[in-house]
C-alpha cells in the first residue's frame, strides 16, 4: 500500500525537534512527526500532592490538550465545556506514567514536575509524540536544575519514547498517520525505554482477534522505531550522567 512520504512499512514519518521553543521555561520542545505537531513544556514547583507530603519524594504529572484547530474541524476547548473528556484523562495519565517510569522521584525532593503537552496539529500519534517530546522537555529542565544547584543528581535514569504500530490491509506498519490509524485492523501504542524495557503496551483488535505471532512482530517493529527516536533524543540531550 502507498504510505505518506513514500515510506516503507518500517519507516518513521519525518521527525523534527525544535528544542528550547519557549523562553518561559528551561524545558520545552516542539516535536513534529509528519503533520503531527506537539508542544511539550516542563516546569517545576516546590510542593507535592498531599499524599506525598513529608515523604521526601517528588512527583511528576502531565496534562494534555488539543488546540481548537488542531484537526480539520474545530474542537471546542475542554475548558469551555467545563470538564475534560475521558480520552484526555487517559492520555495524560499515560504520559505521566511513562515519564515517571524513568525518573528517580526521590532525587527531586519534595517538588512536582508538570509536563504540559499541547497538540498544535493532529495527524495520528499525538500521545506517542507527547511522550517522546516530553522526555526531552523534562531532561532539559533537569539539566537547568542541576546547573542552579537545586538538585544534586539527574533524576532521569533512562530514555523513554513511544510509537504506534498497526495492521493495515494485512500489513504491519510503523508510525501510523491518521488515515492509516482510521483503517487499521489492529492498532497499538508501545512505550519503551532506552534499555529496551517495555513500560506500556496499548493494543486493540479493531475488527477480528489477532495471533500472538502478529504481536511479536509488532513489538519487534516498535523496538526498531523506538531505537531511532531515542537516537534523536540523545542528539539533543546528550548523556544522562
Amino acid at each position: 500500500m502507498s504510505r505518506s512520504y513514500n515510506r516503507t512499512h518500517d519507516e518513521l514519518r519525518p521527525l523534527t525537534l525544535a528544542n528550547g521553543y519557549l523562553t518561559t521555561t528551561a524545558g520545552s520542545v516542539v516535536i513534529e512527526m509528519g503533520n503531527t505537531r506537539v508542544l511539550c513544556a516542563a516546569s517545576i514547583e516546590d510542593r507535592v500532592p498531599p499524599f506525598l507530603a513529608e515523604t521526601g519524594q517528588g512527583w511528576l504529572t502531565a496534562e494534555y490538550s488539543m488546540l481548537p484547530m488542531s484537526t480539520p474541524g474545530r474542537n471546542a476547548r475542554e475548558a469551555a465545556r467545563g470538564k475534560q473528556g475521558g480520552r484526555t484523562l487517559e492520555i495524560q495519565r499515560l504520559i505521566g506514567r511513562s515519564l515517571r517510569a524513568v525518573t528517580d522521584l526521590e532525587a527531586l525532593g519534595e517538588r512536582t514536575v508538570y509536563v504540559d503537552c499541547d497538540v498544535i496539529q493532529a495527524d495520528g500519534g499525538t500521545r506517542t509524540a507527547s511522550i517522546t517530546g516530553g522526555l526531552i522537555a523534562v531532561a532539559e529542565l533537569f539539566k537547568s536544575l542541576l546547573r542552579e544547584g537545586r538538585i544534586e543528581k539527574n533524576p532521569l535514569r533512562d530514555f523513554v519514547a513511544a510509537i504506534s504500530v498497526g495492521v493495515v490491509e494485512n500489513q504491519i506498519l510503523l508510525d501510523l498517520d491518521y488515515k492509516e490509524d482510521s483503517q487499521a485492523e489492529v492498532d497499538a501504542n508501545f512505550v519503551i525505554t532506552g534499555e529496551g524495557k517495555i513500560v506500556e503496551i496499548q493494543g486493540t483488535a479493531e475488527q477480528t482477534p489477532f495471533e500472538r505471532e502478529v504481536l511479536d512482530r509488532m513489538i519487534d517493529l516498535a523496538m526498531q522505531g523506538i531505537e531511532d527516536l531515542i537516537d534523536r533524543q540523545r542528539e539533543i540531550i546528550g548523556d544522562l550522567r
